[in-house]
């Protein structure tokens, strides 16, 4: 957990509550004056003393590990890492596949192409434990297909390598999601639709390099945008440009990109998924959204955020896409310092994709930093414990 821990007295003021004890009765079980409690958990006193820790632990039942922020992580997001390694494993057998044995049928590609649709849906509907699932075996799948017909599903290859890079960079996983868009940008050498497909996750993966600007708009300009299956990846392009400059600081090539990509959408219009990609006018405002927060202006970020989500296209949006834009709105409310708003979208966000914040790493940050802000109300204290960040 980034940043200061959160005090140690806050933490028995919490359970001390929550364990429905006032002041007085937990001093009482402890055996302490309401006056030492008082300042305990005001922080004017420091719990330096291990015994004392556990005596305090034990009245309110919990383990003396909590007290100190130690929490071991739930177990849900430990067997989803440990999910990972397998998806790694399937990747890096990539260069190893193996040739078809003599007499064996080339397997369809029409199987992996369903496995495809599935694991996109379980991406875009915020299920990423049963994604980590599914994906090794489709990685691998596609593998056998490449290894015994090249050419019969690039588009197949290409899309299980998209999905697999998406996830990866929900889970925090820079490395190996960079990988994986790498490999989905060598299947689609040639077809400049799939080759723009790839190039959207590739810069994702990227996102902090100075260089992937140049090759998103690279991408762009070999698309004609003409249908809006091509509006669409321009458009997804020139948005993760734009994000891509506003993470560098760049706040008028972000505004110049945005605002190109707003044009594109206009032809395109709102409740389409051209290509997985979710592309239309509220996309492009919830992109807004994310740029000011990356460039540190908060309040125009919230101001774009309140208007985002009154358009009818809010809800026709994937639920991995508004929880992860509910979490970036949160960010730019704790940038303003109103840890209230942070907290209630943060929750909201749990209770339309729980893995979008149990499984990110990056939004478990983000709660862990509201959980810590003086103001923090309980709702966000309890979920930050929840989650063993705080």
């Amino acid at each position: 957990m980034g940043g200061d821990p959160v005090p140690i007295g806050r933490r028995v003021a919490y359970l001390r509550v929550r364990r429905r004890l006032s002041q007085q009765s937990f001093a009482d079980r402890l055996g302490k004056s309401k006056s030492w409690v008082d300042k305990v958990e005001r922080g004017v006193r420091s719990l330096e003393r291990v015994s004392t820790i556990r005596e305090i632990a034990a009245v309110l039942r919990v383990d003396p590990a909590t007290l100190l922020g130690r929490d071991a992580q739930p177990a849900g997001v430990v067997e989803c890492r440990e999910s990972v390694a397998r998806v790694r494993a399937a990747l890096s057998a990539y260069p190893m596949a193996s040739h078809r044995p003599a007499g064996q049928a080339v397997m369809s590609p029409d199987r992996p192409t369903r496995g495809v649709g599935q694991a996109w849906m379980a991406y875009q509907y915020a299920q990423y434990p049963r994604l980590v699932e599914l994906l090794p075996a489709l990685v691998t799948e596609v593998h056998r297909v490449d290894a015994q017909e090249p050419m019969a599903g690039p588009e197949a290859v290409v899309e299980v390598y998209r999905v697999t890079a998406a996830l990866l960079v929900k889970l925090g996983d820079g490395g190996l999601a960079w990988l994986a868009a790498d490999r989905a940008m060598s299947a689609a050498a040639g077809d400049r639709v799939l080759l723009a497909c790839a190039a959207v996750q590739l810069a994702q993966a990227l996102r902090t390099s100075a260089r992937t600007r140049p090759m998103l708009l690279a991408a762009a300009s070999r698309i004609t945008p003409e249908t809006p299956q091509e509006l669409s990846l321009c458009g997804s392009l020139l948005v993760q440009a734009a994000l891509t400059a506003a993470k560098a600081g760049d706040d008028r090539a972000a505004e110049n990109l945005l605002n190109e990509a707003a044009g594109l959408a206009a032809r395109v219009g709102d409740g389409h998924d051209h290509h997985r990609t979710a592309f239309g006018p509220t996309a492009v405002e919830l992109a807004r959204v994310t740029a000011a927060v990356e460039l540190g202006d908060g309040r125009q970020a919230v101001a774009r955020h309140r208007e985002a989500i009154e358009r009818d296209g809010w809800r026709w949006l994937p639920v991995e896409h508004r929880a992860a834009h509910l979490i970036d709105a949160a960010r730019a409310h704790l940038q303003t310092n109103d840890p209230g708003n942070a907290a209630r979208l943060l929750v909201r966000a749990d209770s339309i994709a729980p893995a979008e914040i149990r499984h990110r790493p990056s939004a478990r940050g983000v709660v862990a930093q509201a959980a810590r802000h003086p103001d923090a109300p309980p709702t966000i204290t309890q979920l930050a414990i929840n989650l063993g960040v705080l």
